[in-house]
Order: C-alpha cells, then structure tokens, then sequence
C-alpha cells in the first residue's frame, strides 16, 4: 500500500519539526541536519568528514534527544579493541553462567569519532551491526533495536597515524557530508550562547523512537516511477562508464538511493518521488562510493565532478505525480 497525501503531508511536518528542534543545538545547519534525519529514516549511516570542534557530537545529542533515545560516544583510537565497541561475554562467578555486557554501540545514536584512527579489525567490528542492525559475539546474536543510525566522522587534515577506511567499508555509508563552520550571524549567536555547555540537555523530545520506526515504514511506501527508477540506474551506469572512475557506483548504493529517496520526497510533503530529488541527493549519496583512477585523480578529477558528469550527460525524465 502505498502512502497518502495525508500521510505525506503529516510526514513532512513532524520532518520539520524535528529539523526545528535540532536546529536550537545545531545552529544554521538545517540542510545537514535534514540529510543526516533522511538517513536515519531512510535506516542508513552517516560518515562526517570535518575538522574537529564543527559540532558533531551535538548533532548526535540532538536528534537522540529529539527522538526521545539513547546517544554514545565511541572515541576511536589504535589501541581500542573490537570488544570495546561491541560488548563483551564475562563469566558470573556467582550465577555460574556466561552474561553478555553490551557495548557503547548499542544506542539509537552512535558517534563514532574519528573512526579512522582505530585498527581496521576495530572497523570492520561496526560492518555487521551498520548492515543487520545487531551484534554477533560467541554466536549469540543481540539486536541493537530501532531506530539505529551511526554518525562516523574522520578529520580530512590530520592524517598522521590513521588507517584510511576500505572502499567496501564506505559503501555501507549511506551519506557522506560535511558540517562545515557557521555563518558570522550564526557564530554570533553560538557566542551569545557559550555559557550553555550541553545545549542538547534542554531539548524536548519531539516524538517517541517507535514514531521513528513508524515513519521508516512509512516513508518505505512512497512510490516511484519506473521512469525515476530507470533515471537513476542510468546515472549509475554513467558513473561506471566514465574515464575518471575505476569503479563506479555499486548496487548497494543504487539501492540507498531508492530508500533515502522516499524519505527525501516524503519530507517535501510528497508521495512520490520526482527525478529533482535524485539530483538532490546523487553527490551525498554516490560520491564517496567511487573509486577514481589513479592518472585521472592526478589530473585533479574528483568524484564529485563525475556525478556532476552523469547528471548532465543523462536526461531526465519528467516527473509524474502517480501513486
């Protein structure tokens, strides 16, 4: 069944309620904080590629305090350990029994910062539970529950002592952006503001995290043209074929597209998607999936100029408003 006018309209509402409530937090980032909320609707991951001190971490406090759930924190460094993310299994002495102590990643928000200063075997600890939504340890498989949406950030200045992350471990991303600096009108305000050292603290949450597990539902029922599905396979195909690129965009990500473009066209009020909508989202959503081939990348080609290729070189179709 697919959604309602109605249902679209009371979606695109609560959407900007939420974006309201995290902008008090996170101030003058709205478009971010919309990309980052279709993601968590869309049940995807986010990577953040930022300099430090851009308001991350309150980002990550913010939607898990406007969703009424749980946020942690995991500092990545080389010494921590996969068990340190997922959680370990401790013998009881008393009870006579193997018990399993859960790790920081299970929360609604996880924040793993700087992800790339940690060992590629502490990585690949996050790849199950981003892709399943749950952790495996001694063959016991524990659910971490809706919503789940990880917030991995990496500095792109500071490269000394990192481990770059593996292409296959980007894919599972579903967006990559950036938080940038405010604006001077918005630092001002930050300023005027800077006794309030948790601003988060003060938010009230706006919906309940079933309402969020309700909207992904939702959103999972917004209808898409054959003409706006084949529009998107063509970008992709564009993208493989482009001297630039190595590889291309993966299955994987044609398909994140799909998803995060319902919620995108829900959040507009809409119960269809519209190719404006996979233009919007095509650099977010497909650039840190390519992988640039090394003469072309010397040349100074980016990946985000071979999607901007394949948006110009495809034609749209035009838009239909069926359902």
């Amino acid at each position: 069944m697919s959604m309602t006018p109605e249902q679209a309209a009371w979606f695109r509402d609560t959407f900007v309620r939420l974006v309201d409530n995290v902008d008090q937090a996170l101030m003058g980032k709205r478009e971010v904080v919309g990309l980052v909320l279709s993601a968590m609707l869309a049940e995807g991951h986010v990577l953040l590629e930022d300099a430090p001190g851009t308001g991350k971490t309150s980002l990550a406090k913010a939607l898990a305090a406007s969703v009424q759930g749980t946020s942690n924190r995991i500092q990545f460094t080389p010494d921590l350990l996969p068990s340190d993310v997922t959680g370990v299994t401790i013998y009881d002495q008393q009870n006579h029994k193997f018990e399993f102590h859960r790790g920081p990643v299970f929360a609604s928000i996880v924040l793993a910062d700087e992800i790339n200063r940690a060992s590629p075997k502490t990585q690949s600890a996050l790849l199950e539970v981003m892709e399943e939504s749950r952790v495996t340890v001694d063959g016991v498989a524990h659910e971490v529950g809706r919503p789940f949406l990880v917030i991995a950030t990496q500095n792109p200045i500071e490269q000394a002592g990192t481990y770059k992350l593996p292409e296959a471990q980007l894919d599972r991303f579903m967006v990559k952006t950036s938080i940038g600096y405010p604006s001077l009108a918005v630092a001002e305000r930050i300023l005027a503001g800077a006794v309030d050292r948790n601003p988060s603290a003060s938010l009230r949450p706006v919906i309940t995290t079933k309402a969020v597990a309700d909207m992904a539902d939702l959103a999972a029922t917004v209808h898409i043209d054959p003409a706006v599905a084949r529009f998107s396979a063509q970008l992709v195909e564009a993208t493989r074929a482009d001297e630039g690129a190595r590889l291309g965009v993966s299955v994987r990500g044609s398909i994140s597209m799909m998803r995060i473009a319902k919620v995108y066209a829900a959040a507009q009020g809409r119960h269809y998607v519209v190719p404006d909508d996979i233009k919007a989202l095509a650099v977010p959503v497909w650039a840190h999936r390519l992988v640039l081939d090394a003469e072309a990348e010397f040349s100074g080609v980016t990946a985000e100029r071979i999607v901007q290729n394949a948006l110009g070189a495809v034609e749209a179709p035009l838009a239909r408003a069926t359902a």
